[in-house]
Order: C-alpha cells, then sequence, then structure tokens
C-alpha cells in the first residue's frame, strides 16, 4: 500500500508539472488494472483515483461487481462481437474502436437512461500487423459513420506505439498529434489517449490528454 501510494502521488506531480510546462491541462491518469487483484483496484480508488482501464472484457466482468460504482471504466482492449452487451451497459469509455460493426452493436446495446458511451477510434499508428487500430487513411470514413451512430460520443484517438527506441516512438506520437489536430475541429475532439508506463512523458509532450499507466503504478504484472 505504501509503495502504491509513493508511485500514486510521485506520477501525479509528474503528471501536473509537465503540464505547467507545457502550458496544458494536466493529463487524465488511467490506472490499467488489468492482471492486478481487486485488493489493488481498492487500493487505488482509496487513495483517490477513479479512472481505470481494463484490456480483457471477462476479467473486467468479475471486477466492476466487486467494486464502488462511482469508478470510471475505461475500456482498451479489443471487444468481440459476443461483448458488446455487457459494455455498452456498464463501461464509461471504450478507447479500441477499429471496427464499425462493434460500434454499431455498441450504439444499439447502450441503455436509454444512460448518457452516451464514449469512443476513441484506435490507430495502428506503428504500423504493425500484431496490433489492433485502423490505418490513418481509414478514418475519415469510420469518423463519419460513427458520429451517425445515437447513443456513441466519439471523443477521439487512441494508439499503442511500437515498443522501439525513444526517436520512433516520439515520430509516431507526433503523427497521432498531427492526426488529431487535423480533424479536431471538425468532430469536435477533445481525447487524445496515448502513452503508458514506458512512454507516457513522450506521449504528453505530443499533446496526449490521456494516459494509460498499469506497472508504474501497480508494480510488475504477474501473467498466468
Amino acid at each position: 500500500m505504501s509503495d502504491f501510494i509513493a508511485s500514486y502521488t510521485n506520477l501525479q506531480h509528474k503528471i501536473k508539472q509537465l503540464a505547467l510546462k507545457n502550458h496544458t491541462h494536466p493529463a487524465c491518469l488511467i490506472a490499467v488494472s488489468k492482471h492486478f487483484p481487486i485488493a489493488s483496484i481498492q487500493a487505488a480508488y482509496d487513495a483517490g483515483q477513479r479512472d481505470f482501464g481494463e484490456n480483457y472484457i471477462q476479467e473486467w466482468s468479475d471486477k466492476w461487481r466487486q467494486l464502488p460504482d462511482d469508478i470510471v471504466w475505461h475500456i482498451i482492449g479489443n471487444i468481440q462481437s459476443n461483448k458488446t452487451k455487457e459494455v455498452a451497459q456498464r463501461a464509461d469509455w471504450v478507447h479500441s474502436i477499429s471496427r464499425l460493426k462493434i460500434a454499431q452493436r455498441l450504439s444499439d446495446q447502450r441503455p436509454s437512461h444512460l448518457a452516451p458511451l464514449n469512443i476513441c477510434i484506435e490507430i495502428n499508428i506503428a504500423k504493425e500487423p500484431q496490433r489492433h487500430g485502423i490505418a490513418p487513411e481509414e478514418l475519415l470514413d469510420l469518423a463519419l459513420s460513427i458520429e451517425s451512430l445515437p447513443n456513441l460520443k466519439l471523443r477521439g484517438l487512441m494508439c499503442v506505439a511500437s515498443d522501439a527506441d525513444h526517436e520512433m516512438v516520439a515520430k509516431q506520437m507526433q503523427q497521432m498529434q498531427q492526426l488529431f489536430l487535423q480533424y479536431q475541429n471538425r468532430f469536435h475532439w477533445d481525447t487524445l489517449s496515448m502513452g503508458m508506463s514506458s512512454d507516457w512523458e513522450i506521449a504528453v509532450a505530443y499533446g496526449a490528454t490521456h494516459i494509460r499507466i498499469g506497472s508504474a503504478l501497480f508494480g510488475q504484472r504477474i501473467y498466468q
């Protein structure tokens, strides 16, 4: 618990300092809790964290039922068609949209009493076949289609940079920033979701509004 508090406090301080340096608002910290137990998420919640990110729908399904209702849940992993209903009913954000079919299902299954589901389109900025996301040249058509869906709110873009050197990561994030700015006014976007434990400071330098941090907060993951 004390290790988490130290990491959390230090990270929040760095985020605020970078915002002052860049004359921007501090990036929203999404604590990525995949493969971490309920106790770790509760400890983060008790420390004041409210935004949490999950990659795997089944794992998230087991967690949200045991945790406070005011957590803001961000789905940041790929969603299969048979998992959209729970996401539509329980999530607040989906950062990983790359198929119109999934967006349509989320819109159709979003309960009418809830606010529109916040959506980001995932860009495969690394151009790596093993990663999810669309190519930049596919963005306009997908964005226009999602804009017409009544129960979604398209907020912006998301990416995962390649596992490369600093120069390559910075280049990819600069490309994301340019792509975001190209369409920001047209679609009234306010969200550029990029940056993880290893590269979030580069992401913030290139305009990230949301950063997704896991191991730098919770420690090393243990994969089953």
